[in-house]
């Protein structure tokens, strides 16, 4: 029903007054509220009552008493390093001065003299604090409470403990006056470093008596005990001053000191108010400063509970190795330090867990300078070992980069500037593999790797491994982030841990009087793919094994690793002045890791003004030398392991040049195996070396071997084009067309069973893997001698005949005549006299101009003399004219039968021509066996005659 159904008499009606019957029911319920509030109230007293009286007793003793925490190594054993370290020192409150007063009472308690033990107003804020985010999350601790705190053994942030302590608070204010109270606090304070109460601090941070503190000193020293190591000036200088201005400015606030000089007071820098004192450094105090940092950011624990409260706790230090760390750095034995200058910070931690084993933080310091742990403070450039943090690993995660992947190499500007970026060789080499690109440690490749994955991306992803930075530019691919070895422990060891990072932590657990125990073991969490880590860790290997750190020398375990350098600025180098020419550094480092350990290595000095690292004398190389011998010293008795590849990532050949599948003309020395993501393996067969025309085919020839009857042919070809490219072969017999007999990959071929008597072209040809010719043919040709009828076998050879020969030439003069005469008789054929009269110049050669070799049988110019020296005598026929001839070398077709002494009947073959083309040779040696005293047999002489007359 709206207002305009109603009647203008019913609305003009007055609305009736509520029924006194409602007051009623108001006033029973606040009764009720009130009773319950009562009850509330009884039931808290008594609940109060109750915890109060569950309290502690004030014992003036037990409030001054401070008890140490005792630490303990991996393997539960108590170190002594506290209890030599600690310095006591008690002062009355007469010898504390005012300024030191107010500067304690405006940083930690503003109303101290105003409250009787507890802050009401402080107190509210923390309780509105609690509700909104539970409670213990926000103190409301006075200096009387913090007093109390010796009374209790345990952890306990409830509200008990916290009743008892402020009831204890108001009686403590009831039986000591607040100078008192005061006195006892500053006695029992900690102020890092072993330190315990005022005085002590005075003289170890100033070496000054407590008289002698200026606003700046009480400050600073105000400052130190909310958190001790955090604010500690000599590890945090810059963490200590920002402190100690803001308890200058609480001075200046309540009051206690005037603009003027607080102005003054916050214009001195830190490090011109410390004079320290010399002292024994102890062997783990690096470790037990990292130890003391991590138990102090625990949530809702306080100093006093540190430094007082007798903790327990349970590191991951190992002392071998802590030991080996101290000796390689404070000793000459492993290393040569070019002076006591330089300095290094070294982190030694599990791979797979974040266990620190070990912390080096510094190099035996100058007489008069406190000790900086230069492997946990984060002040230093990485130079090239940020590259698989702010680079590779990014791009990897984030666009599935192959270890293939090809980066142009070329001149580069960063994006937002015009500042090119360079190399540090000032080269360029075109087209690298990501994998080349940080094994060499290339700058240009790095920059447009963060390029491609996106700064935002390279942070989140340095983020996620430990590295926490405000800023990400692409420079920061170069390593312009300052970082820590302990930082960088932890983002490596996360490339070998699969790709899950641990955070670093020297403490395991902490355990209280009362055995509450806290774990500090971080949660692992997973920074990025496994595939990401192990292709990461696969380059870096390449870095160790031929890469910027092939100079070290480990002990055969799986190992990889980066190394890392930054450089001076012009201004830097004018500045400190360092020499021309000099090849001078700041920082080297290297950062490395196995399935077992990690190794992060810093090396520098502490500014220009100390020094340089010269890379001249290649002192850039003592943070790998460091790296090498605690390395190969912690893996003496550790079993071999290997970093293990995931299934997310395969392993496949690739043309170096390219990153894609290599093709059939791709030489094995240019192809690389090479890490993808599964699923974006190349599907592309490389067409770099493809050869669209092959060599000439050249120096073909062929012989033929009539022993086996074969005709063999061979040429010449490239050796580096034999993989790419086939031979065709093709004969032709007489004028026919070339056929193909074959096809090869060889440089030589042979056919068996030519026909005799057959000229041959032969044909070949290189042909690519389809079978079309590819480069330029060679030709060449052969006739195969014809098959000759069997010739009468001479029985005896050259050696039979000579022998002969000398047989013959010891027979008396008187044989040789008869023998003559014999023959005289006998001989029935004359010889034609048309050899006889022919010159010598008429004897040919036995090849006849022909390029074929001889018959391998005794040519007759070879044939020995069958007269000894050729001087039997001639004989007087009486001039019948009779004369002896030999026939040599005729070209007839046919040689005379010629009638020896014994009757037998010898038939020379005399270099016939016919039907042989001049390829075919035979010559034969007429076997005279009767000599006349008219002929003198010379064995090089032509159808020469003897005329007597």
């Amino acid at each position: 029903m709206t207002m305009s159904d109603l009647s203008r008499q019913d609305r003009r009606k007055k609305p009736e007054k509520p029924k006194k019957k409602k007051r009623g029911i108001i006033k029973k319920t606040g009764f009720v509220l009130l009773v319950l509030l009562l009850i509330g109230t009884i039931a808290g007293g008594i609940a109060a009552a109750a915890i109060i009286s569950d309290a502690p007793e004030l014992d003036r003793e037990q409030l001054t008493l401070s008890q140490n925490p005792i630490i303990y190594d991996k393997d539960g054993e108590e170190l002594p390093a506290l209890e030599t370290g600690m310095n006591r020192q008690s002062v009355t409150m007469d010898e504390i001065p005012p300024v030191m007063v107010d500067a304690v009472i405006a940083i930690e308690d503003t109303r101290f003299y105003d409250h009787f033990g507890v802050d009401i107003r402080r107190l509210g804020g923390a309780v509105i604090a609690n509700f909104r985010s539970g409670f213990g999350s926000e103190g409301a601790s006075t200096i009387t409470q913090q007093v109390v705190k010796n009374l209790f053994l345990d952890f306990d942030k409830t509200i008990t403990r916290k009743l008892q302590e402020q009831y204890l608070a108001v009686q403590l204010e009831q039986q000591f006056t607040k100078d008192q109270i005061l006195e006892m606090y500053m006695n029992a304070i900690y102020f890092s470093d072993g330190q315990y109460g005022i005085s002590a601090a005075a003289e170890y941070y100033f070496n000054k008596e407590l008289s002698e503190l200026t606003i700046e000193d009480a400050a600073l020293l105000a400052g130190i005990p909310q958190r001790p190591n955090a604010h500690n000036p000599f590890n945090n200088p810059e963490d200590a001053e920002d402190r100690r201005n803001t308890v200058i400015n609480r001075m200046e606030a309540t009051g206690k000191i005037s603009a003027e000089n607080a102005e003054s007071a916050r214009s001195v820098s830190v490090s011109d108010q410390l004079e320290p004192t010399d002292r024994e450094e102890n062997q783990y105090q690096s470790y037990i400063d990292q130890v003391l940092s991590e138990v102090e950011e625990i949530e809702g624990i306080e100093s006093s509970d540190i430094y007082t409260g007798g903790l327990k706790i349970y590191t991951n230090l190992d002392q071998d190795m802590q030991t080996r760390i101290e000796e390689i750095m404070q000793t000459d034995e492993y290393i040569q330090f070019p002076d006591e200058q330089m300095q290094a910070g070294v982190t030694l931690m599990e791979t797979d867990t974040g266990k620190v084993r070990a912390i080096g933080g510094m190099r035996e310091p100058a007489e008069g300078v406190r000790s900086w742990n230069w492997a946990t403070n984060p002040q230093r450039q990485a130079g090239s070992a940020a590259k698989p943090i702010f680079a590779y690993g990014p791009v990897i995660d984030e666009l599935q980069w192959s270890t293939a992947h090809q980066i142009e190499d070329e001149p580069l500007d960063y994006s937002n500037s015009d500042q090119p970026v360079r190399n540090f060789s000032r080269d360029y080499r075109g087209d690298v593999s990501m994998r080349e690109a940080l094994k060499d440690s290339l700058n240009v490749p790095a920059v447009r790797a963060i390029m491609e994955a996106g700064t935002d991306n390279a942070q989140q992803f340095a983020s996620q491994v430990g590295i926490q930075t405000d800023e990400v530019y692409e420079s920061s691919a170069l390593g312009t982030n300052p970082v820590s070895s302990y930082e960088m422990a932890g983002a490596y060891a996360s490339f070998g841990n699969g790709g899950t990072y641990n955070e670093p932590h020297t403490v395991e657990r902490v355990e209280f009087p009362d055995g509450q125990e806290i774990s500090m073991a971080p949660e692992p969490t997973q920074a990025m793919n496994d595939y990401t880590a192990y292709m990461v860790t696969d380059m870096l290997r390449d870095v160790i094994d031929d890469g910027t750190a092939r100079r070290m020398s480990l002990n055969g375990f799986d190992a990889a690793g980066k190394t890392g350098s930054t450089n001076f600025t012009d201004e830097d180098r004018e500045g400190f002045g360092i020499p021309e020419g000099a090849d001078a550094i700041p920082d080297a480092w290297f950062v490395g890791y196995s399935p077992h350990l990690t190794a992060s290595v810093w090396t520098g000095y502490d500014s220009g003004n100390a020094g340089y690292i010269d890379r001249g004398n290649n002192e850039h190389h003592i943070s790998q030398d460091i790296f090498q011998h605690i390395m190969n010293y912690a893996h003496e008795n550790l079993e071999d392991r290997s970093f293990e590849q995931p299934d997310s990532v395969v392993e496949i050949a690739v043309e170096e040049a390219t990153g894609l599948l290599p093709s059939d003309y791709t030489p094995d020395d240019e192809i690389v195996e090479e890490l993808f993501v599964r699923g974006t393996e190349p599907g592309t067969v490389s067409d770099e070396f493809e050869l669209e025309e092959a060599s000439d085919v050249s120096g073909l020839s062929a012989s033929y071997d009539e022993g086996t009857d074969t005709l063999s042919v061979s040429w010449g070809f490239p050796e580096e084009e034999l993989e790419f490219f086939n031979f065709r072969i093709e004969t032709a017999a007489g004028g026919a067309d070339f056929t193909t007999v074959d096809t090869i990959g060889e440089r030589s071929y042979s056919f068996t069973g030519p026909t005799k008597g057959e000229t041959y072209r032969i044909r070949v040809t290189p042909v690519d893997d389809t079978g079309s010719g590819a480069g330029g043919s060679a030709e060449t040709s052969i006739t195969i001698p014809e098959e000759e009828e069997p010739e009468e076998e001479i029985e005896e050879n050259e050696e039979n005949e000579e022998n002969q020969e000398n047989e013959e030439n010891e027979e008396t003069e008187e044989n040789m005549l008869e023998e003559n005469e014999t023959e005289n008789n006998e001989n029935t054929e004359p010889v034609e006299n048309e050899e006889n009269n022919a010159p010598e110049e008429n004897n040919v050669e036995n090849n006849n101009g022909s390029n074929e070799p001889a018959e391998e049988t005794p040519a007759e110019n070879d044939a020995p003399d069958e007269e000894t020296g050729g001087n039997a005598p001639a004989e007087n026929n009486g001039g019948n004219g009779n004369t002896e001839t030999q026939n040599n070398n005729s070209n007839q077709n046919e040689a005379p039968e010629t009638n020896n002494a014994d009757g037998n009947t010898e038939t020379q073959e005399s270099n016939t021509n016919s039907g042989n083309n001049g390829n075919e040779n035979v010559s034969t040696q007429e076997n005279a066996e009767t000599n006349t005293p008219e002929t003198n047999n010379n064995s090089n002489s032509n159808s020469q005659e003897e005329n007597n007359s």
